[in-house]
């Protein structure tokens, strides 16, 4: 979760605050002692860490100032044990005379605190970046928990390290060193071994020549953070002709960009078991600089990356294009307040609407000069399959033709999906009207609302025509061969609920934790209809001819238009 406060005229600062829960069970802060965030007074609930960033941008270069916001102790002598060294906290304890062991900060911290009747528990920002706070070590030990968070931007200078390039590779060698963290805890541990050793050497002998100096000094080992292991390697991609990457247009450097993502979905698909590090992927504007075709790819790339139980994506668009592909419960609406606050709309009617208000029509559309029909689908599944059904005819029934049309070949039509949760509003207001084109829609037989939305369009007057399906949803049209010789799984698809049965069974035959949702399993299958269906077995599962004639009512009302 997160939360954007603006920076205004006279305050220059940029406040992000962000929620992380699931939270470790136990964990080493310092001392090499397990404990745990509540244990410590630093969450602001028993589940949840709150960490704000604060950007000062009112400087040339702006700074940034991390704090753990928390309810913490403010009663005086308990407020700031976190930034306390072992001999401080030890110094209080016999002060106190508690019974406690001197070694392992968490055990005197908790004894400190326990003296206290009161401790006068409030809601405190605890600085965590001050290079003389303890709390800084321990902020060190927390990000090793933390997601990986890489964001990637539309619009920057060409330098000789152009993030659109570096932050993809910088964030192989981030995840690389979370996978090597036992080598790098061996390589840590020999270092404090060895030096430690001649720094107690050095503390005995110095003990020797003055007791007192000795007394005020205490031998400290700073360990590597990992962000400073991350520093020590780089890696680029260079071409074989001279010409630095970053001096390459834009559409090159983005292409480079969409090819990470699809190495990324491909990779993280395929990893097993938890021990990966969680990564937020931001990417503001994708379609920025980007060909359609390639666009779909990265949407594709992107909701693959989603469906990984170690990763979120996180982009902000103004493209319908790109929009229109996303599941509608991912969305936020953001626009602004009267005021200039932020105002983020994540759910309801008034969310939807206003997106397709905003956002408008296709954009690729309007260049289509001889366009006559356009046939309206409800999701991204459709379009696949009805493409499939149109390929299927036309490879093998001679009666197919002359009489009905090449979706993909002719260019007086084209097949969008208007996404379900938002077809009524496409509907209602007519946002196609523009384009003076009739409209074929077409949509599952499983939802009621359709039934409304197919008697809205037949009852205007300018040629449009809808239809439900007569099975209950695309997915009774595939054939059970097509999934089983793609995936080996066997499913009856005259059942309800195709995309669950499957979803179930192939998480059960590979293994998968947890069940398959409804939108990868029609990812999934939206390849047995591309890559499994043939004119043989869509004869099998529609004898009655049904999806012929949804071609033949098309083909008829792209005539009766020239």
């Amino acid at each position: 979760m997160g939360k954007l406060t603006r920076n205004y005229a006279g305050a220059p600062f940029v406040s992000l605050i962000c929620d992380f829960c699931d939270l470790p069970q136990k964990l080493v802060l310092d001392a090499n002692v397990n404990t745990t965030l509540k244990d410590e007074y630093l969450t602001i609930r028993d589940d949840l860490l709150r960490i704000r960033k604060v950007y000062d941008c009112g400087k040339l270069k702006p700074s940034c100032s991390t704090y753990i916001i928390t309810r913490h102790p403010t009663v005086e002598g308990a407020e700031n044990l976190l930034s306390l060294k072992e001999n401080q906290l030890q110094k209080i304890v016999r002060e106190k005379n508690l019974s406690v062991n001197l070694k392992g900060n968490p055990q005197m911290r908790k004894a400190i605190w326990d003296s206290f009747s009161d401790l006068q528990l409030k809601k405190v920002p605890i600085p965590i970046d001050k290079s003389t706070n303890d709390v800084k070590n321990i902020w060190n030990q927390l990000e090793k928990y933390l997601p990986y968070y890489a964001l990637f931007q539309s619009d920057r200078a060409c330098t000789d390290n152009d993030d659109e390039i570096q932050n993809p590779m910088k964030l192989a060698i981030q995840e690389a060193i979370s996978q090597e963290q036992n080598a790098i805890k061996d390589i840590n541990q020999k270092v404090e071994e060895y030096a430690m050793q001649i720094a107690n050497n050095t503390h005995d002998a110095l003990n020797k020549l003055d007791k007192d100096v000795a007394d005020s000094i205490v031998p400290h080992f700073a360990k590597v953070s990992d962000s400073k292991w991350n520093n020590l390697f780089s890696i680029s991609m260079n071409t074989n002709d001279g010409i630095p990457l970053n001096k390459r247009g834009s559409g090159i450097r983005r292409l480079i960009l969409v090819s990470f993502f699809m190495a990324e979905a491909k990779r993280k698909t395929k990893q097993e078991g938890n021990t990966k590090k969680d990564v937020i992927y931001a990417i503001e504007e994708p379609e920025t600089s980007m060909h359609p075709n390639l666009q779909n790819v990265l949407i594709n790339s992107f909701i693959k990356l989603s469906e990984s139980e170690h990763c979120q994506v996180i982009l902000t668009t103004h493209s319908p294009n790109l929009a229109k592909e996303l599941p509608t419960d991912s969305m936020r609406f953001i626009t602004r307040k009267e005021d200039g606050t932020p105002n983020i709309i994540s759910k309801g009617d008034d969310m939807l609407s206003d997106i397709v208000k905003t956002l408008g029509l296709l954009p690729e559309i309007q260049q289509y000069s001889k366009l006559k029909v356009i046939i309206c689908v409800e999701g991204p599944t459709d379009v696949i399959a009805f493409k499939s059904f149109n390929r299927c005819l036309h490879e093998n029934d001679s009666d197919v033709k002359d009489s009905i049309i090449d979706i993909d070949a002719d260019e007086r039509v084209i097949i969008i999906p208007l996404g379900g949760s938002i077809l009524k509003y496409w509907v209602e207001n007519q946002y196609l009207k523009s384009l003076h084109c009739k409209e074929f829609h077409i949509y599952d037989n499983d939802v009621n609302s359709y039934k409304k939305a197919v008697d809205e369009i037949n009852n205007r007057k300018d040629g449009s025509y809808a239809t439900l399906t007569h099975k209950r949803e695309i997915e009774n049209y595939l054939h059970q061969d097509a999934i089983k010789d793609i995936y080996k799984v066997d499913i009856d698809t005259t059942q309800d609920g195709v995309p669950s049965l499957f979803g179930n069974k192939y998480s059960e035959k590979n293994n998968l934790d947890g069940k398959m949702g409804d939108n990868k399993s029609k990812s999934h299958l939206s390849v047995c209809f591309r890559d499994g269906m043939n004119y043989k077995r869509l004869q099998a599962v529609d004898p009655d001819g049904e999806v012929k004639g949804w071609f033949r009512k098309i083909t008829k009302m792209v005539e009766e238009s020239i």
